[in-house]
Order: C-alpha cells, then sequence, then structure tokens
C-alpha cells in the first residue's frame, strides 16, 4: 500500500515508513503543498495512492465519490512527528487490511 501524505503531515513520514509503507510519497515530492484538494485527490487516484491527512475535507470528498483513492484521517491534534510515527506502525495491518476491503473508503485513526 502506497501512502500520500498531506501537506499537514511532515514530510519524513514516507521515510520513517518506508519498511513498512514502501513507494509512500508526501505532496511536496510532486510540489503540490498549498494546492487544492481536488488536485491531491487526482493524483492520488491515478497513481494509486491511500490519502493521509488530518483534513477532514478528503473524508467528505470521500462520501462524495467513493473511492479510489482511499483516505485514511488521522483524528489527532498537534503532536510530535513521532507520535504519527507509532501510530501508523501500531494499526498498520489495519491500514493494509482497509486497502484491501473493496467497500470502506475512508479510515478513521485516533
Amino acid at each position: 500500500m502506497k501512502l500520500l501524505f498531506d501537506e499537514n503531515l511532515s514530510p519524513r513520514l514516507p521515510t520513517l515508513l518506508a519498511d513498512i509503507f514502501p513507494d509512500s510519497a508526501h505532496v511536496r515530492e510532486f510540489n503540490l503543498q498549498a494546492t487544492t484538494d481536488s488536485i491531491i485527490w487526482e493524483l492520488a487516484r491515478k497513481d494509486h495512492f491511500t490519502i493521509v491527512s488530518k483534513d477532514s475535507d478528503f473524508q467528505a470528498r470521500s462520501l462524495l465519490y467513493g473511492f479510489p483513492p482511499k483516505f485514511i484521517w488521522l483524528r489527532v491534534g498537534n503532536c510530535p512527528v513521532k507520535t504519527v510515527e507509532e501510530m501508523l506502525r501500531k494499526n498498520s495491518i489495519r491500514i493494509h487490511t482497509f486497502g484491501l476491503d473493496a467497500e470502506q473508503s475512508y479510515l478513521i485513526l485516533s
């Protein structure tokens, strides 16, 4: 499963999580910081990414348009990168299972 981290998350996350989520990326790698959600959505759909964000707008878009792409909503406030990394590691089986689920369009982690 390839994750696409939104701009509200650290650009270090793809490297920190490469062992369990290889080929993941941050929107900065595509020069998409400060761009619209629809552009990020389209990139994720086209390149088979699952979007990871703290932004609830992607959840609304997921309800409206379905998937692909899938969306993981991190319901955490401002926190260290290590906290986000640990959250994703702790839920890695759940995340990979979600990626295979043919019915679910989004996953909430808190």
